[in-house]
């Protein structure tokens, strides 16, 4: 398989599938390109990453907090307490310390998000770090995403 071809169409469209499923759950589209872009700044996907930029951009997020959301605990301000714990569980998931989201972060996302909200951002940021890892294994770059 060439490193372009990336996914077979059904796995494609499960994925894809998976995504849109975690993202209407959520219910907010700023929170939702958020999460994706910052999982993707800390899985090095040059392609999500771009992708998401635009829909954020496209969703009105000023460059501000698209600026500064690698720093986001620094940048208080710029981020809603839901927000950051979103940001925070999005870290907690995608690089676990200890093998295991702590509980004071899961707690913490918790006390922000029902609990099917919660169980969609959940499922969120495993699809966004699933979709980084077979973008990245295929060094797929950025550019190349058609909606």
């Amino acid at each position: 398989m060439s490193r372009t071809q990336v996914l077979d169409r059904e796995v494609g469209r499960a994925m894809s599938a998976l995504s849109a499923a975690a993202k209407k759950g959520l219910g907010d589209p700023v929170l939702a390109e958020l999460v994706m872009i910052r999982a993707s700044q800390l899985n090095h996907c040059a392609f999500c990453l771009d992708m998401h930029l635009r829909a954020a951009r496209e969703n009105g997020v000023p460059e501000s907090r698209l600026q500064l959301l690698n720093a986001w605990e620094e940048a208080e301000d710029l981020y809603s307490e839901r927000e950051r714990a979103a940001l925070a569980l999005t870290e907690a998931v995608t690089v676990p310390t200890d093998g295991f989201v702590p509980d004071e972060v899961y707690d913490a996302a918790a006390g922000h998000f029902g609990e099917a909200e919660l169980a969609h951002l959940v499922a969120l940021i495993t699809v966004i770090n699933g979709w980084n890892r077979i973008m990245v294994s295929h060094r797929v770059p950025p550019g190349g995403h058609r909606p």
